[in-house]
């Protein structure tokens, strides 16, 4: 059985004559006739009464019909749904990221994307690396920005590098500069108070491994402390941050400068599941944060030279 046998029926049971459905369904009368009789064949009953005047429903063919109709209405629904979700007027992207890049680079992300699609409902789950990449593989999510260094680290993902970080010492834009010079040292800024980030946070491990290889022990101001709440504590004063520069961008309350040899970086990628083809929406989203990831990059650049020169 399939929807072209079930359409024929309908159209003979509605008109009640094998030409006049034959004509409304641009059919060669032979070929509607064999698809009823290879119906009636799979179904083992007769579905019309055939006579000179027309042809009338058996009562098979009374029991069908009501049944045809239902499903050619629900082939047309999820052939309707599924030219949505094409289409991008429905559909679902979850999407994982780290939270020093949901103030950053997902924020203008989203926006843009859901500028143009705005039936599209949007996810997200803001964590660590690694429990990201879990996340994605256990299905919950469709991509994840995450650390390359990570993302490389298993095989079962296809991940595409997006931009190289700058890692950079921010102060307040109301206080002196921390340093005089273009750049800062490690062991000069491990004699500053520091708003420091919580243990979760993937920039924390970079730079707790950063001072420990250089055998310096940071002083903390603060300790524990989330994205926002890093940034509101060295606008006001309370201490420094090393912070990715993308963050700098539209936030004149800050000064940087950046770190002199051994300067800190880290490559962003964006990973989604290796088996798994993803859907239109989804596609979209990946290359709207690709395209999204370019821009702040070349504004990052223009507002650290800002940054740093005031």
């Amino acid at each position: 059985m399939n929807l072209e046998q079930l359409r024929s029926f309908v159209a003979v049971a509605q008109l009640g004559n094998f030409t006049r459905a034959a004509d409304q369904l641009h059919l060669a009368q032979p070929s509607l006739s064999r698809q009823i009789a290879v119906l009636e064949q799979e179904l083992g009953a007769e579905l019309f009464h055939r006579s000179r005047a027309g042809s009338t429903l058996t009562a098979a063919g009374e029991s069908l019909l009501p049944l045809a109709r239902r499903m050619l209405a629900d082939a047309s629904s999820i052939r309707r749904e599924m030219d949505e979700l094409a289409g991008l007027r429905r559909g679902r992207v979850r999407l994982g990221a780290t939270p020093t890049l949901c103030v950053s680079l997902v924020a203008e992300a989203l926006a843009a994307f859901h500028a143009r699609h705005p039936g599209i409902e949007l996810h997200i789950s803001e964590h660590g690396s690694r429990r990201l990449l879990n996340e994605l593989a256990a299905g919950e999510l469709d991509l994840a920005l995450v650390t390359t260094s990570d993302a490389a680290s298993a095989d079962r993902f296809t991940s595409t590098p997006l931009l190289v970080e700058e890692l950079v010492v921010i102060s307040s834009g109301g206080e002196p500069p921390v340093s005089s010079h273009d750049s800062i040292t490690l062991a000069e800024v491990a004699e500053l108070p520091q708003v420091v980030f919580a243990s979760s946070y993937d920039l924390r491990t970079t730079t707790d491994a950063a001072f420990r290889a250089a055998g310096l022990v940071p002083r903390a101001a603060i300790e524990g402390a989330e994205m926002d709440a890093v940034i509101r504590f060295v606008e006001r004063g309370l201490g420094v941050a090393i912070v990715p520069a993308m963050v700098l961008v539209d936030r004149p309350g800050l000064r940087a400068v950046r770190l002199a040899s051994p300067t800190l970086t880290r490559t962003i990628s964006i990973a989604r599941a290796a088996d798994m083809a993803p859907a239109a929406a989804v596609e979209v989203m990946r290359t709207t944060i690709i395209s999204t990831a370019a821009e702040l990059a070349a504004q990052q650049s223009a507002t650290m030279r800002v940054a740093t020169s005031a």
